[in-house]
């Protein structure tokens, strides 16, 4: 979450937004919430769910930019 907010600070082309899913139940099932935390990639094109290493979020960006 928190590499998210720090990759969208440093590029004007990465936004990130944080939800809390029991505040906001139709945001998380829009977005099919399994866990928390999750980061949702384009709109579902990837998603990392619970705390990764930085390498485990790079890799599913990557995944989900070659869709």
């Amino acid at each position: 979450m928190v590499l998210a907010h720090r990759m969208a600070l440093e590029s004007p082309l990465v936004t990130a937004e944080m939800v809390e899913a029991s505040e906001f139940p139709a945001v998380a099932a829009r977005h099919h919430v399994s866990g928390v935390p999750q980061t949702t990639i384009n709109d579902g094109a990837g998603t990392l769910v619970g705390s990764a290493p930085e390498s485990y979020l790079i890799a599913e960006i990557k995944k989900a930019l070659k869709q």
